[in-house]
């Protein structure tokens, strides 16, 4: 095989592998396949609502009662000094209680 017929094989090899590659939506165009947006909260916090449970004791009970008027998917009860995530959960209630287990604030996230 001579130098030139080595280099028109890479050639075509190289254009024909970009052709392949061209057809390809790219994530920054407007054509092609689009991404959908990410799936909504199901069951959205609303802390207004469970603002009744400050100053009471921290029970099961009283959990579940305050995560179902705020409407969450999900409660949690942050004690004094806990280490906790960070991010911010529209579907999850925080109760704050002290070290008696007052509750001190009822929050989202």
């Amino acid at each position: 095989m001579s130098l030139r017929t080595t280099a028109l094989s890479v050639s075509a090899i190289a254009l024909a592998s970009l052709a392949g590659c061209s057809s390809m939506g790219t994530p920054w165009s407007s054509g092609g396949a689009t991404t959908a947006p990410p799936p909504a909260p199901k069951q959205i916090c609303n802390a207004q609502p469970a603002q009744s449970f400050v100053g009471r004791t921290n029970t099961s009970a009283n959990l579940e009662q305050a995560r179902q008027r705020s409407g969450a998917a999900m409660a949690r009860v942050l004690h004094p000094g806990q280490i906790t995530t960070k991010e911010f959960n529209a579907e999850r209630l925080n109760l704050e209680v002290d070290a008696t287990g007052r509750i001190l604030a009822v929050r989202c996230g």
